[in-house]
């Protein structure tokens, strides 16, 4: 296993079962868990939740975030919108690996709708055992973090 981590966690309603299974292996593997939510039976905007985690991480709460909805796109769309938050929607371990990797990632979005529970975790866990390879990819993520600002930085 990786290092444990602190991790935001959140789900609409069209992954709360994933977000369940998801929090039980991750504190299984020795995580500290922050579930965001939603309940069961409960009905929740996306965007909401992508709030959420992305502030928590932000904040200095969690080391990192894993939204979960239908697809993972709308999720993540929505947390890219939190200065300081670099989400990535991931479909495989390979993604997973590279979006830690070469870009910093500091939240992971998946689609429960998309992928089984257990891909899910197996995502994660590459998600979290992988790190950033800084060099050249450094300066690229500080580009991506300008643009927040509206003062790109060319090279």
């Amino acid at each position: 296993m990786s290092r444990s981590f602190t991790l935001a966690v959140a789900s609409d309603h069209a992954a709360i079962p994933e977000r369940f299974a998801l929090i039980e292996h991750l504190r299984g593997e020795g995580h500290e868990v922050i579930d965001f939510g939603c309940k069961e039976g409960e009905s929740v905007d996306y965007p909401d939740q992508a709030a959420l985690v992305g502030n928590a991480v932000v904040e200095g709460k969690a080391e990192r975030g894993v939204l979960i909805c239908g697809t993972g796109l709308g999720i993540c769309m929505a947390a890219n919108k939190v200065d300081g938050i670099r989400a990535a929607t991931v479909h495989d371990a390979f993604t997973a690996e590279m979006c830690r990797r070469h870009n910093d990632a500091n939240v992971v979005c998946m689609g429960a709708r998309v992928h089984a529970a257990v891909a899910i975790q197996r995502m994660v866990d590459v998600f979290l055992a992988s790190p950033f390879d800084e060099g050249r990819h450094t300066g690229r993520v500080a580009k991506i973090m300008a643009l927040e600002s509206h003062d790109p930085v060319t090279s």
